[in-house]
Parts: structure tokens; C-alpha cells; sequence
């Protein structure tokens, strides 16, 4: 038996198309299934939860959402050796983007589940939560914080709105960053620990982290000019911007971070500094590209 988790309201509906398509799919080949869904996220994860307590033989666990939801699984999937397959129905879908799979051919993915052998990854924990992609503090956290609060605009719309007014006015934070080896103290506009590449849609901050290596790969970017930031911005989707003289990369198992400000866990709120995350390896089973 196979759970199917869904949210329908993600992507701005998109979650709902894509769980009738995944539904039809394990229909039309006759591979059974129950969904799993709720009023809440915590409403959904504790039904996924009481489905896993209840099917001890559980085949995996399809995701059909964008990052949060994936982020949710992933809580209850870690380090029980139950598959996750991830249908990218977000508006970010960057854990999907770390996989390695397209985000326009929900027809491989599917696919892949019958006919590829899961692989096990490494995931990162931060104070006692589990993460896919990336841990970030700094001017994206801010950002998130303002976006949060908007009701309009959508999508990533809504980002890029909360980008134009917080940049102006913001201000490096001074950090103190305990690694394995040493201890680090700098100010810096943006701190990202990555598991995965990218956040934000594609972002590809720690464009050379490894899945399978036990290790985060951390991004400092130290102050830098408005102008500066904006020249620079562009090439995090290609993943240039580490070859900035602003930019500085650490490779790290554990990592404990304080300031005077807030921290993000795959787009969600893990809460204010200090905290503390340590790279887990083969900690969950997943299907890659």
C-alpha cells in the first residue's frame, strides 16, 4: 500500500491537477494506494502519521506539492527506510530540483518509481528538524519574513516584492559560526547551509553540494554594496556567484550559528538564532534522476 499526500492548493491549484494525474496513474495500473490530505498542515501530517502506524508495510510515500509539504513528509519519513517520491506541484519545488528531475515531466517521475531502485541521501537536522535542500538565515530569511505577510502578490511574485522592500534598508548581521574545525565570527548579508543546490525557485546558492557526502557545503556572503548585491543577485541561478570575492564556502559535518536573527528550513520557519545542524547521512530513501 502506497500513500499518496497532496496538497490541492499548492502551485495556486496545481496540487490538485497533479494528484488526479498521480491518482490515475496507480489506477490505471492497479497499484493501491490511499490518500492522504488534511484541512491544515498538521492535520495532514498527523494523518500521514497514523497511516504509517497503521500500515506497517507501507510501499512509499508520493508527495504531490511544493517544498513545505515535501518538508513535512520528510519529518516523517527520515531514517525509517520508507521511499519518498517527490511531484514537483509548487511554486519553489527546489528538494524536487535537488533530486535531479525535470519539473515539466510528471510522466518520468512516475515512471521512475516502477522501474528505478530508490537511492538513500543525506538530510540535514536542525534542532531537531529535518531538512532536504537548505537552512538559511540573513537577507533571504528577511525577505521570506515580509512575503509571508503579504497576501498579494502570488507566487514568486510575492518574493520579488518583498525583495524591493527590504534591500534598501538592510543591514548585515554579526554572526558567529561554529564549524568543525573552527569557529568563524564575521558579518555577513546571507548565510545558506546546504544539503541541496538551491532554494527560492532554482537559486543554486550551494551549486557543489553532494547528497551522498555526509557534509553540508555553507555559503557566507560578506556585506557588500545595494548595487553590488543587485549585480550579483543574477548569477545565484546559474550558481557564478561563488566565484565572487564576497562569497566564502566551508564544508562542514555540524554547524552552530548565532545572531540576532531568524533562520529558514526548505522555505520553512525553524525560528530565531541560535541554532544548531549537523549533516545526517543516508538518512532518507528517495528516487533520483
Amino acid at each position: 500500500m502506497w500513500a499518496i499526500v497532496i496538497n490541492p492548493i499548492s502551485g495556486q491549484g496545481k496540487g490538485s491537477t497533479y494528484g488526479t494525474r498521480v491518482t490515475s496513474f496507480f489506477n490505471s495500473r492497479g497499484i493501491q494506494y490511499r490518500m492522504v490530505t488534511g484541512a491544515s498542515a498538521e492535520h495532514t501530517s498527523r494523518n500521514l502519521a497514523a497511516f504509517l502506524a497503521q500500515e506497517s508495510n507501507c510501499s512509499g510515500v508520493v508527495a504531490v506539492g511544493g517544498d513545505g509539504l515535501v518538508h513535512l513528509v520528510i519529518q516523517q519519513l527520515a531514517q525509517t527506510g520508507i521511499p519518498l517520491a517527490v511531484i514537483p506541484a509548487g511554486t519553489g519545488n527546489d528538494i524536487c530540483r535537488t533530486l535531479g528531475w525535470p519539473l515539466d515531466d510528471l510522466n518520468l517521475i512516475l515512471e521512475s518509481i516502477l522501474t528505478k531502485e530508490p537511492q538513500y541521501i543525506d538530510l540535514g537536522v536542525v534542532d531537531g528538524e529535518w531538512f532536504g535542500a537548505i537552512l538559511s538565515t540573513g537577507f533571504d530569511s528577511v525577505v521570506n519574513e515580509r512575503a509571508n505577510t503579504y497576501k498579494w502578490p502570488r507566487g514568486p511574485m510575492k518574493y520579488n516584492a518583498a525583495i524591493a522592500r527590504e534591500l534598501p534598508g538592510f543591514k548585515p548581521r554579526e554572526y558567529e559560526i561554529e564549524l568543525d574545525a573552527q569557529t568563524y565570527r564575521t558579518k555577513a548579508m546571507l548565510i545558506a547551509i546546504g544539503n541541496g543546490i538551491s532554494y527560492g525557485g532554482g537559486m543554486k546558492v550551494c551549486p557543489n553540494a553532494l547528497l551522498h557526502d555526509g557534509l553540508f557545503d555553507i555559503m557566507i556572503l560578506h556585506p557588500i554594496s545595494t548595487v553590488e548585491f543587485l549585480k550579483v543577485f543574477p548569477k545565484v541561478y546559474s550558481g557564478a556567484h561563488v566565484s565572487h570575492p564576497a562569497v566564502k564556502i566551508f564544508r562542514s559535518k555540524r554547524v552552530r550559528i548565532s545572531a540576532m536573527a531568524v533562520a529558514y528550513a526548505d522555505g520553512e520557519r525553524v525560528g530565531p538564532l541560535p541554532v544548531q545542524a549537523e549533516a545526517v547521512p543516508s538518512a532518507l530513501l528517495t528516487w533520483l534522476r
